[in-house]
Formats: C-alpha cells, structure tokens, sequence
C-alpha cells in the first residue's frame, strides 16, 4: 500500500513527486527484518510501551498495512520513516516487513524521518525540539528553514526548540506529561537548581502555567531587590548633612570614581532658596 503524506513544506514536496504513490508500489519489497536497523538520528527517542503493544497485537491480526521507507546502506537498510512499526514485527516475531526502498540523500532522509514523526500526535515536545536541533545544526539552516520544512510557523518551532535548554530533570518530567510544554517555557530563565524546585511544585500542586508564569516575575523581582546594593556608610552620612543644610531631599550617587549630587526641590521659590544657601546669583 503506497503512503499518502499532506503537502507539508518546501522540502517534503521538492522531495515527493504528484506520482509516488505509483512509484511506491512498484518499490515496495519485503526485507527481513535483521537486515533493517534504526536511523541514529531518528527523532524519536521514546517508544511508549503500552501504545507499542497495541500496535504489535494489531500487526499480528491485520499485518502491516502501511510499509515502512528505508535507505539501503551496504548490505543492511536504515530506517528513514516507520521504526515503530518495524519494532513491532520484532515483537511480533514477523520475520519480514514491506518497505519502499528509496536512493535519497542524507538531509532528505532526515526531514522525512522528521516530518513523519512531527506529524504524529503522540510525539512528545523534547523529541521534536531534538528533532529541530539536529536539523539546525547538522546542515546548518535556520529555524526559518526548518519551519518551512515542516509546515509550521517559526514561532512555534522557535518556542519548541528552546525546551532543550530545560534541565535534563525538567526535560523528562515533559517527556513523561507530568508537566507541559508550556510549563517548561515558563521557567526557561531559571537555574537549574530553580527549574527542578519549581518542577516539582507544579506537579505537588497542580499548578497552571498562569501560576507559574507569576511566580517567576514574583521571584525575579525578589531577586532584583536582592541586587540593590547598600550604600556607603559615608555617602549616607554627606546625604543626612546635606538634606539638613538644603532642607530638601539630598541623594548622593556614587558609581566607581564618579557620582553625582541631586538636590530637589518643589517650585521656583524652592530652587531660588537653594540657590541663595549655595551662593549663586541667577
């Protein structure tokens, strides 16, 4: 059976022509599936266990309905799209599995690989994010480029792409949807240390990502009231001294080997008074 894919961007429709599905079944071979190996850069890195057994209970009733792609390498094969279904036939004990077999280069192997995956409902935020920063990185395009091949906005792949940046803590708490996405974004400009104590808030105390965004702008204000440093024992003496000779508020600033003195006053008859006390004709 060929495998029907939505236009999704520039490189999945450059890559696939109108008529694959004709060029599919004239492709499709049964390999064994000791021959067949995982993709090393495939973007999905955890298979869940339950849903794997569904799909493995249902291969033994119906077969494999949709073939897997792979990319012939020497004698074996790697798989660009399909490693959930070719792990299911291992545990199946099925022998063989159907594959188109397609002679395409190392980057469009991988969008496909990506594309597929990224499409799918059940793939968790980190792994996308992984996903988009192999592809950056590995051929050195930009988030725009990404976007474009994957049919979403750049924003959105912006915002995902920065999960990776969470704690390796925080990251599997996503992985494992005891957190969300969007729990993890909030935190994003914590520490480490910071990110694993409020993590662990948010699942004790059902937390909104509401909530957590207020607590962060709660914290960053605590800190930044932290960072005010206090002033010279000195300089507060001269401001007492000075308030009390201009009878007005004095403050003294001071930064490294240059400050400055601001003096302040309520009105015109006010600056006047302060300028007789400091002896200077208008």
């Amino acid at each position: 059976m060929a495998i029907k894919r939505k236009a999704l961007g520039k490189g999945l429709s450059a890559l696939i022509p109108e008529d694959l599905e004709k060029q599919d079944n004239q492709r499709i071979e049964d390999i064994d599936t000791s021959l067949i190996r995982p993709n090393p850069n495939q973007p999905r890195k955890v298979f869940e266990n339950e849903k794997l057994e569904e799909l493995t209970d249902s291969i033994k009733k119906y077969g494999v309905i949709q073939p897997i792609i792979v990319r012939k390498d020497g004698n074996l094969y790697t798989i660009i799209a399909g490693e959930r279904r070719w792990r299911a036939c291992k545990n199946a004990n099925i022998s063989s599995i159907p594959c188109i077999v397609r002679d395409i280069e190392n980057k469009n192997a991988s969008e496909i690989a990506l594309i597929e995956n990224i499409q799918r409902e059940d793939l968790n935020p980190i792994d996308e994010a992984n996903a988009y920063e192999y592809i950056i990185e590995r051929y050195g395009i930009t988030q725009e480029e990404v976007s474009s091949i994957v049919g979403k906005s750049r924003v959105y792949v912006t915002n995902i792409a920065r999960l990776i940046k969470l704690d390796k803590y925080v990251q599997n708490k996503i992985i494992t949807n005891q957190i969300s996405a969007g729990h993890g974004r909030a935190i994003l400009s914590l520490d480490s240390e910071r990110q694993i104590e409020l993590t662990n808030r948010i699942i004790k105390e059902n937390l909104s990502v509401r909530d957590v965004e207020k607590l962060v702008r709660d914290s960053k204000k605590v800190k930044k009231k932290k960072k005010i440093v206090e002033k010279d024992k000195y300089l507060c003496y001269i401001e007492e001294m000075l308030t009390e000779r201009f009878s007005t508020r004095v403050n003294v600033k001071n930064k490294k080997s240059k400050g400055k003195i601001e003096i302040e006053y309520t009105n015109n008859e006010d600056l006047n008074r302060i300028l007789d006390l400091l002896n200077i004709e208008e």
